[in-house]
């Protein structure tokens, strides 16, 4: 099965089991006149909802590519799991303005044998439902699924403080639902609040995980001719749609056969072990340590560059004897705020030992490990 389909199929068991819990919790929370149990109904509904909003999300982003949107709608995923994240928040708040109306308006419940019963399983079914739906879409990468499964287990502590509510109320003729109600309302507000956080951070764009990254240079440096990957740049277009481009280090002596083979090689295999499309690879020469650039670039490695915390790497280094030019790029930690003062503080340096030399550095973002 894919994965549109497994998400699909997850999220109309997802739909079917919380329509069913809502009508028992609604019937239950009537007869009994609990306001507790009538708000957990209907947080059902909106977990049912939510399954719908993730089937119509993944429908959309499995369009095909178009003139307008050559790159597809992946991105959409992760529309609609911002959105439910914003369904979980209303959803809290709403709980949160009923309980405080309960708490100055307080009215004695009546609980029956039978509703606690209900209640109880309710709690074991949106257990077992919310870790289901969340382990799904961890393992094909769906925000919104996962978003799913965090509001059916933040729903089964709902039901689960119902329950100690009335068993406290039974025992002690104390009425507590509409206080606990408060506070897992205030609970489900901040998860909410987190849901949609991490939702949006994937919108904005969010660095590519240390894992991918690590493999994909990996897999690039497994090729006895590139002797580094620098620069690797991820785009995501959805979930399972990266497109990126690198930077690789080759000796001064490839040929440019070899260099035009080397670079459909990397490409294919990246895609084949990853699934990710390298659609540009920039080419650096890398000189031997034994040359006048080897050795140049390895002193300003070692006695320079080395006395900046925030310098994380320098690549591409290359050296015109003739017209007395050094250039690199120098790659700076996210953690330095003033870049031009450290640029201008390097090349002084420099200039300092290699007053003969014109110094052109390239200042590199680590957008990826």
């Amino acid at each position: 099965m894919d994965r549109n389909s497994t998400i699909i199929k997850t999220s109309i068991i997802g739909i079917v089991t919380n329509i069913l819990l809502a009508g028992f919790k609604a019937g239950v929370g009537i007869v009994s006149g609990s306001i507790a149990i009538v708000l957990d109904a209907v947080n059902n509904l909106s977990d049912a909802l939510s399954s719908v909003i993730t089937i119509i999300g993944t429908k959309l982003a499995g369009k095909e590519p178009d003139k307008k949107h050559p790159l597809g709608y992946g991105r959409i995923e992760y529309l609609s799991a911002a959105l439910i994240s914003v369904i979980v928040l209303y959803a809290g708040i709403t709980s949160f303005v009923e309980s405080i109306k309960k708490i100055i308006n307080p009215e004695l419940p009546s609980y029956q044998t039978s509703s606690l019963v209900i209640v109880a399983v309710a709690i074991v079914v949106k257990i077992v439902l919310g870790t289901y739906v969340k382990k799904v879409g961890e393992s094909v990468n769906s925000e919104s699924l996962v978003a799913s499964g965090e509001d059916a287990k933040l729903d089964s502590v709902i039901s689960a403080s119902t329950l100690l509510a009335a068993i406290i109320f039974i025992i002690t003729k104390v009425s507590l639902e509409a206080w606990l109600g408060a506070v897992i309302s205030i609970v489900i507000i901040k998860a909410g609040l987190e849901m949609l956080r991490d939702n949006l951070s994937l919108i904005l764009g969010e660095r590519v995980d240390l894992e991918l990254s690590s493999e994909i240079k990996k897999t690039i440096a497994s090729f006895p001719e590139v002797q580094g990957a620098y620069d690797l740049l991820l785009h995501n277009y959805g979930p399972d749609r990266y497109i990126g481009s690198v930077h690789i280090e080759v000796p001064d002596n490839i040929t440019i056969y070899r260099l035009d083979q080397l670079q459909r090689q990397i490409a294919a295999k990246v895609y084949e072990e990853h699934g990710v499309a390298i659609e540009g690879i920039s080419i650096y020469s890398q000189n031997s340590d034994s040359s006048a650039a080897g050795k140049l670039r390895n002193v300003i490695v070692r006695n320079i560059i080395g006395n900046h915390e925030n310098i994380k790497q320098i690549h591409g280094f290359y050296l015109d004897e003739i017209k007395n030019i050094v250039a690199f790029d120098m790659v700076i930690s996210f953690k330095e705020k003033d870049k031009e003062k450290l640029h201008q503080d390097v090349i002084s340096e420099l200039k300092a030992v290699y007053p003969q030399y014109d110094f052109k550095i390239n200042m590199d973002r680590d957008f990826s490990d």
